[in-house]
């Protein structure tokens, strides 16, 4: 064996998502041969990446066929989560990709998919934080367990920034983390939007792979506000599957839509999908309505993202402050795993195939 060999048989390995093969894309590292022992090193697009197995299948299937059958094949995996960024002096500097989790309306779930996206992402083994930019009703501190709680200031570089709290290995910021509960936030929306700056540029979010924004519902001063200050990598829709809901994440599709938001949408997740009750796990009762969420996807040539069903055990995890991917619950965990693969997939192709990210230029 030698290592021409061997990166040659490699050649016939394809990144299944970026069409092109592992040796093409720079992907292989650190081969050696010791014998009939080969071991070699994949750089992998995310640390979260779902297709790992059928990767490292592929290669050792490759090795065996094309090298020397009698070959003992060691795949080591490391990551370089892939990012459009090119403005490394400006906000969060150190975040590779920044993804809104948005909804028409409210009660979908928003909220409950973005946690849950941000914990499956960390548990892939990404470097992740959650901030909760919906300033009127926000649900991180319930969600997370850390009512009460308040982040520390630090200094950095000469200017004093606030810490976020880290919970279940991800960081957390959240507007309820700094105003009492019990009291409402009556703000108009300038007061809002320079919050969510505040968010952004007074935050030490340090080296994240992935920043994941629980925005609040609709179309408003906030989500300019944020499209504006940062380059979102893209924006993950949610809905449930009724005509109600359906219409109002039109207008959200619509939002990202516009030539000069310049956002792509990852794509569409259903929520409330279906219910399955405990007793009768094979059965699905479509209490909203069936695959709205998916024809919309298909109606506006969106990747569907997946579908979470409708469970008790899913709505007392956020009220517990032990969300469902912390959970023992394998068939809830197994939905949110799916649709977070799904993002991550769709994150690295745009990343590999759309021209840098900038700022949104919006024209009001």
């Amino acid at each position: 064996m030698t290592k021409e060999k061997v990166l040659e048989a490699l050649s016939n390995v394809q990144e299944p998502d970026l069409g092109k093969d592992l040796v093409t894309l720079n992907m292989v590292k650190d081969i050696a041969i010791e014998g009939n022992y080969v071991s070699f090193t994949v750089v992998l697009t995310t640390p979260a990446c779902p297709m790992k197995d059928m990767i490292k299948n592929a290669c050792v299937n490759a090795i065996k066929l094309l090298v020397n059958k009698e070959a003992t094949v060691h795949v080591n995996f490391t990551s370089n989560t892939t990012t459009k960024r090119t403005d490394e002096g400006a906000v969060l500097p150190k975040v590779k990709n920044i993804i809104a989790v948005v909804s028409g309306k409210g009660g979908v779930g928003k909220s409950t998919v973005a946690a849950n996206l941000a914990l499956a992402l960390s548990q892939g083994g990404a470097r992740v934080g959650l901030m909760d930019a919906d300033i009127y009703g926000p649900s991180v501190p319930i969600m997370f367990g850390v009512r009460g709680e308040r982040p520390m200031m630090m200094e950095i570089e000469g200017k004093g920034m606030i810490v976020p709290l880290e919970k279940y290995g991800i960081k957390l910021m959240s507007i309820g983390l700094l105003v009492d509960e019990k009291n409402a936030v009556v703000w108009r929306g300038p007061m809002a939007s320079s919050a969510i700056r505040q968010f952004v540029t007074d935050v030490y979010w340090d080296e994240l792979d992935y920043l994941v924004v629980d925005m609040p519902p609709g179309t408003g001063d906030i989500h300019l506000t944020l499209m504006q200050t940062v380059p979102v990598t893209g924006s993950v829709i949610v809905t449930t599957p009724q005509d109600v809901a359906l219409a109002d994440a039109k207008k959200g599709i619509a939002m990202f839509g516009q030539a000069q938001m310049n956002v792509p949408i990852i794509g569409l997740v259903e929520n409330m999908s279906y219910f399955t009750p405990a007793e009768l796990p094979e059965n699905k009762y479509y209490i909203f309505g069936k695959e709205g969420g998916k024809r919309l996807a298909e109606e506006y040539d969106l990747p569907f993202l997946g579908q979470i069903p409708l469970v008790q055990s899913i709505r007392e995890g956020g009220d517990s402050g032990v969300p469902i991917m912390m959970s023992e619950d394998m068939v809830s965990r197994k939905a949110f795993e799916e649709f977070a693969s799904y993002v991550v997939r769709s994150v690295a192709m745009r990343n590999a195939n759309i021209s840098a990210e900038k700022v949104a230029e919006v024209v009001l």
